[in-house]
């Protein structure tokens, strides 16, 4: 008989964005791991209505909390706004195109001990498209982030990631709110930002692209788009790109460019 698992300390928290199909999937696989949170809670930046009409009808049947708003305000504002609701001490934020793998409730046992256990922790993540580049040994499972100053690979940025992890709910408290009213790659790189200049810590999942899986169906790709220039596999291109991130990056830490936020 499957084991049933049960978060009471944990939010599960969605940002959503006219995708009912892929938050829909992504709540049945909750369903079928037998995993239950506390509360779940799922952020909608304004989708379209045939979307919100859905969200309602699974509401039938889930229990989640919808939070919306009546125009589309960005990836900042959804976070935001779906943070402010969690009323549990740890968030485990995923956005609705991924779904979990069956050993994922043990590992999320094993981090909501650990993040309990050592006060230090800020974030243990569970997914990332790159290895981060600077790890050392913590147990079978995870690796602790360091990151070394004026370190060659402008990667170490990735320290933070908003791809699925648990984080201590008052997360804000320490790193500040995700920026409003920009592209949603400014908004993540800002954190990622906030993250170093406030001394961050945390885990990462080292088989991290088999606890979770990005599902983007033809019937609904991914939402983001991003310039030619930055994901153009050009050898040129690749070349400025590297030292223009590695620059950029060094001088937004050590420069303070960035308010903090």
């Amino acid at each position: 008989m499957q084991q049933n698992y049960h978060f009471p300390e944990v939010t599960l928290l969605i940002t959503h964005y006219n995708r009912s199909s892929s938050l829909e999937n992504l709540l049945r696989s909750y369903q079928r791991l037998k995993c239950q949170f506390g509360d779940i809670v799922v952020s909608d930046d304004s989708s379209a209505d045939v979307h919100i009409d859905y969200l309602k009808k699974l509401q039938k049947e889930f229990p989640f909390r919808l939070i919306t708003t009546s125009v589309n305000k960005g990836l900042g504002n959804n976070i935001n706004k779906g943070q402010d609701a969690v009323t549990t001490p740890y968030t485990l934020y995923v956005q609705e195109d991924f779904e979990p793998a069956p050993e994922f409730p043990d590992r999320l046992a094993e981090s909501v001990s650990l993040i309990k256990e050592r006060p230090d922790l800020d974030i243990i993540r569970f997914y990332a498209y790159l290895r981060y580049p600077y790890l050392k040994p913590f147990n079978n499972y995870f690796s602790e982030m360091y990151f070394p100053a004026w370190a060659t690979n402008y990667n170490k940025l990735h320290y933070y990631s908003d791809h699925p992890h648990l984080r201590r709910s008052s997360f804000f408290e320490r790193f500040g709110r995700y920026v409003e009213g920009i592209k949603s790659d400014q908004t993540e790189y800002r954190m990622c930002v906030s993250f170093i200049q406030n001394k961050g810590k945390g885990l990462f999942y080292n088989d991290y692209q088999n606890l979770f899986y990005q599902k983007n169906s033809e019937a609904e790709p991914s939402t983001v788009s991003r310039q030619n220039w930055s994901t153009s596999t050009n050898p040129a291109l690749s070349f400025i790109r590297f030292f223009y991130r590695q620059i950029k990056f060094n001088y937004d830490i050590y420069g303070k460019r960035l308010r903090k936020i």
